[in-house]
C-alpha cells in the first residue's frame, strides 16, 4: 500500500509538472510577445511543417512580404522563435554574437554522425582551430593552381555532352552530369582523387550517395530534433546497431548513404597518407601531384606546432565534409545558373560571344582571365542572389542577449521596437533567401533576374545596407566564423564550367522544373518519378 500510494504521489508530482510547464508555455509572458508573426499551424508542431516545407518558396516569400526583417514563428511544443533578415540582427548573430548563436544542437549532432568531428560539426575554439588549420589552403594563389584541374576535366564533360548532341538537339539530364563533374572536381583539386571518369552511363555510388543524403535528413526532420537527446543513450556501438535493425526506412537508407561516405573517405586518406610517407616520387604519382588541397592539409598539419595539430579523425572528417559541402551546392548553383540561361537566350548569346572573344583574344583562359570577364561575373553574382543553394540557416542562443534592429520594428502595441530579448535555448532563422531579395535593399525589381546590375555601381541602398556576408552584399556564403571557407572555390568551378560549356553548347527549357527549399535541387513538375533531375534541350552551336 506504501508503495501504491508512492506511486500516485510521482504521477501527481509529474502532472503538476507538466502543467505548471504548459501554462507557462502558452500563458506567461515572453519577450516575443510584442513582435508581428505567425500564428500556429500545430498544436505540437507549430509552424515547422511550414518553415521547413521542402516546397515552401511562397510561404518564405509571405513573411518576408508580411511579417518584415523581424517576426515570431512557434517551434515543437508551442516555443517561440525568431525568423531575422534585418542586416544589423544578422550581423550580431553571424559575426560580432557568433559565440553566443552557436549553430543548432541537432545540427551539430546531426553532422557529427554523418561526418565526423569536421568544420560542420565543432564549436567555439575547437572550430576556430580547425577553421585556422584549413583557411591557407582556400587562398587565391592555391586557386590559381587548380584552373588547368578543372579545365581538364571539364573539358571532358563538354566532349562527352558533345558527343550526345552531334547529330541534333535531344534532351539531356544536365544535374546528373553537374553532379558528378563537381564531385571530380573536388575529388582531383580537393583530395588528389578521382572518383568519376565522367563516362557515359557510369555513375560512382558516392556521387548518388552525396545527392540522396539531404533529401533523406529531410524525411527525419522532427525526429532530428531529439538527436540530443538520442545520442546520450547508451554506448554508439548499442545506437548503431539499433538503426541497422530499424524498420524505418528512412533511417536505414540514411545510414547507408554514411556507411558509402566513411568507406570511400577512409580509402582516400589512407592513400594520401601513405604517398606522403613514401615521398615526393609517389606524391608526384598521385591525381593532383601533391597540389591539391588534401595533400596541402596533411604536409601542414604535419609541420604544426602540438597544439595547432589536428588527429586523424578529424582530418578524416573534413575530407567528407568538404566533398558534400563542395559537390552538392556546386552541382545544384550550376544546374540553376544553366535552366535560367536556358530561359533567358539572350543571355546566354551575351555570354557565349563574351567567352568566345576572350578565348580568341587570350586561348585558355587562366583563373585572373576568368575574374576578370565582367559578364560572367554578373550572372554568376546575379544567380546566386536570387537563387542562393542554401537558403537559410539556423542559430540557438546559448544564454539570454539583447538582438539590437537596424530599423525599428512596430510593435504588435503600436509602439517601435529597437531590440528584443532574446532567451537562452532560442532557435533563430537567418533567411538568406529573404536578405537577398529584400526589395528595401535591391529595389523593386529584387524578385527579377538582371545580371545588368552587377554591370554599373551598386546603389547606396545595397552598399550601405550592412549585410554581413563575405560575398558581394549578399548573404548566399552567409558571414562571420561559419562563413563559407570554400565560397572562392565554389565561384572558380562555376565560372570553369560555364565558360567551357557554354562556348559550344545552347540550351532551351524542356519540362516545367520545381526547386526544393533548403539545400536547393531540382525535379520535374508533377513527375511520379522521386528522383532530382534537370532535364534541358541541348545542341551544338552552330559555327559562324
Amino acid at each position: 500500500m506504501p508503495s501504491f500510494s508512492l506511486l500516485l504521489q510521482s504521477i501527481l508530482v509529474a502532472v503538476v509538472t507538466f502543467a505548471c510547464w504548459a501554462i507557462r508555455r502558452f500563458v506567461a509572458k515572453h519577450p516575443f510577445d510584442n513582435l508581428p508573426g505567425l500564428q500556429r499551424e500545430s498544436l505540437w508542431k507549430g509552424n515547422f511543417g511550414q518553415i521547413f516545407n521542402p516546397y515552401g518558396w511562397e510561404f518564405h516569400k509571405m513573411i518576408r512580404e508580411k511579417y518584415g526583417p523581424v517576426s515570431m514563428f512557434y517551434g515543437l511544443f508551442g516555443r517561440k522563435l525568431l525568423y531575422v533578415f534585418d542586416p544589423k540582427a544578422m550581423h550580431h548573430i553571424l559575426v560580432k554574437d557568433q559565440y553566443v548563436f552557436e549553430e543548432t544542437s541537432n545540427f551539430i549532432e546531426t553532422n557529427k554522425l554523418v561526418f565526423g568531428n569536421g568544420l560542420l560539426s565543432t564549436l567555439g575554439d575547437h572550430h576556430k582551430k580547425q577553421r585556422k588549420m584549413l583557411n591557407p589552403v582556400f587562398s587565391t594563389s592555391h586557386m590559381r593552381h587548380m584552373v588547368p584541374i578543372f579545365r581538364e576535366i571539364t573539358a571532358t564533360l563538354r566532349d562527352v555532352i558533345a558527343n550526345q548532341v552531334k547529330d541534333g538537339p535531344r534532351e539531356i539530364n544536365m544535374l546528373e552530369w553537374f553532379t558528378r563533374t563537381a564531385l571530380e572536381l573536388v575529388g582531383q583539386s580537393g583530395l588528389g582523387y578521382s572518383f568519376d571518369s565522367l563516362k557515359e552511363g557510369v555513375v560512382n555510388p558516392y556521387s548518388v550517395a552525396v545527392k540522396n543524403l539531404i533529401p533523406g535528413l529531410f524525411k527525419i526532420f522532427i525526429a532530428r530534433q531529439f538527436l540530443p537527446l538520442v545520442v546520450k543513450i547508451g554506448p554508439a556501438s548499442f545506437r548503431r546497431f539499433l538503426v541497422k535493425i530499424t524498420p524505418w526506412k528512412a533511417l536505414r537508407e540514411i545510414d547507408s548513404i554514411v556507411d558509402i561516405m566513411d568507406q570511400t573517405s577512409t580509402e582516400v586518406f589512407r592513400s594520401k597518407k601513405l604517398a606522403l610517407e613514401q615521398g615526393d616520387e609517389a606524391v608526384m604519382q598521385q591525381v593532383g601531384q601533391g597540389k591539391d588541397i588534401m595533400s596541402i592539409l596533411l604536409k601542414a598539419n604535419m609541420a604544426a606546432s602540438e597544439e595547432d595539430r589536428l588527429p586523424e579523425s578529424e582530418l578524416l572528417a573534413q575530407m567528407t565534409t568538404l566533398v558534400f559541402a563542395a559537390m552538392d551546392t556546386t552541382s545544384g548553383a550550376l544546374a540553376r545558373t544553366f535552366m535560367t540561361l536556358a530561359h533567358h537566350p539572350e543571355a546566354q548569346e551575351k555570354l557565349r560571344q563574351e567567352v568566345k572573344q576572350a578565348r580568341a583574344e587570350k586561348g585558355d583562359l587562366d583563373y585572373d582571365d576568368l575574374v576578370n570577364l565582367p559578364y560572367l561575373d554578373a550572372v554568376c553574382r546575379e544567380t546566386l542572389r536570387l537563387y542562393p543553394p542554401v537558403t537559410f540557416v539556423s542559430r540557438t542562443t546559448r544564454k539570454d542577449i539583447v538582438l539590437p534592429f537596424g530599423n525599428p520594428i512596430r510593435g504588435l502595441d503600436g509602439e517601435d521596437m529597437h531590440d528584443v530579448l532574446v532567451p537562452k535555448d532560442t532557435t533563430v532563422i537567418v533567411s538568406i533567401i529573404a536578405s537577398n531579395t529584400n526589395p528595401e535593399i535591391w529595389g523593386e525589381d529584387a524578385l527579377e533576374w538582371k545580371p545588368e546590375r552587377w554591370l554599373a555601381p551598386l546603389p547606396p541602398s545595397v552598399t550601405d545596407a550592412g549585410i554581413p556576408g563575405v560575398y558581394s552584399h549578399l548573404m548566399t556564403f552567409i558571414g562571420g566564423g561559419r562563413a563559407c571557407i570554400g565560397f572562392k572555390f565554389s565561384q572558380l568551378e562555376m565560372k570553369v564550367v560555364l565558360s567551357t560549356l557554354i562556348d559550344c553548347l545552347k540550351f532551351a527549357p524542356s519540362k516545367e522544373i520545381v526547386w526544393t527549399m533548403g539545400l536547393s535541387a531540382p525535379k520535374v513538375k508533377n513527375s511520379q518519378e522521386a528522383k532530382f533531375q534537370l532535364p534541358l534541350t541541348v545542341e551544338l552551336v552552330k559555327a559562324a
